[in-house]
């Protein structure tokens, strides 16, 4: 500007940046929260809601809890866990349908993410059908899967394994597809100058590189199944989720304590054993 020195001119340039960025910050700030008490609203959010409840929620903790005494704890763990076998099986068929639902799940994911991957499919429609495909298995819960495979298959773990699979296949195919969007397009480039066929890339180009980032996705997914598949024997699909379902429908309280607390222990078990794989494949294959 006329009559301004350089430094006056970059130091006004910048005191008008800083000015937007705020208002833009300002802004953004308040449209989320009109949306956040908007959200709250419609949920029915309410405080004085929350703190009547308080006393119920201890009161129910009460409940379910085992009276135990120190003369007697022994017995008393015995009384409380008195179907520990039975239970320990239904944890295993638990663990055995997120496997299973997780492997199948993979697999499926596996063939769908390399043709729903914008930069592997140049053939739009089948790129387009892809995508489609996946978003349509995740977007539907796998409580809603199992419900539909129970009345299709009747009660059992083969409902919950179809549930849990079909889900898995739509989440892990969007993250391997999105994994495969960021691989580094020389190597197809060299495969492709050498006289290779598309599965020729993706077998030695595209494979390679996204395997390790696979298997980790894979791994958080069983975490996430784990959970699942203990929500999705309420409606039948088998596990402990059924047994759950089960003890609080007849109010048998330390049941459904003990239930829990089983519930709690295998998940974080399993939580830490994946977590730990995830770091080994993580520092095997120089990630982060």
């Amino acid at each position: 500007m006329p009559g301004q020195s350089w430094p006056e001119v970059v130091e006004r340039a910048r005191i008008e940046h800083a000015q937007a960025k705020r208002g833009r910050t300002m802004l953004f700030a308040g449209v989320f929260i009109a949306v956040l008490f908007a959200s709250a609203w419609v949920g029915e959010v309410r405080i004085g809601s929350f703190i009547e409840g308080i006393p119920g929620f201890f009161n129910y903790i009460n409940d379910i809890a085992p009276v135990m005494h120190a003369r007697s704890l022994g017995s008393d763990l015995q009384e409380w866990y008195w179907a520990l076998d039975k239970w320990l099986m239904m944890l295993l068929d638990t663990v055995v349908i997120a496997f299973t639902g997780t492997a199948l799940g993979a697999i499926g994911a596996f063939v769908f993410c390399f043709p729903a991957s914008r930069n592997l499919m140049n053939t739009h429609w089948l790129y387009f059908g892809f995508r489609r495909l996946t978003e349509f298995c995740r977007s539907v819960p796998e409580l809603v899967w199992a419900m539909l495979f129970v009345f299709s298959f009747g009660i059992g773990p083969f409902a919950g394994v179809l549930a849990l699979a079909i889900h898995t296949a739509g989440a892990l195919g969007k993250l391997f597809s999105e994994v495969n969007e960021n691989v580094d397009m020389k190597s197809l480039e060299g495969v492709k100058a050498s006289g290779g066929n598309w599965y020729q890339m993706i077998r030695y180009a595209v494979v390679p590189q996204v395997l390790p980032n696979f298997l980790s996705y894979t791994l958080l997914r069983f975490e996430v199944n784990v959970r699942a598949a203990s929500v999705i024997g309420f409606v039948g699909a088998g596990g402990i989720g059924q047994e759950l379902m089960f003890v609080i429908r007849q109010f048998v309280y330390t049941d459904i304590s003990a239930i829990v607390l089983l519930i709690i222990f295998m998940v974080s078990l399993i939580d830490i054993s994946c977590e730990h794989l995830r770091h080994r494949i993580n520092h095997m294959t120089g990630g982060q």
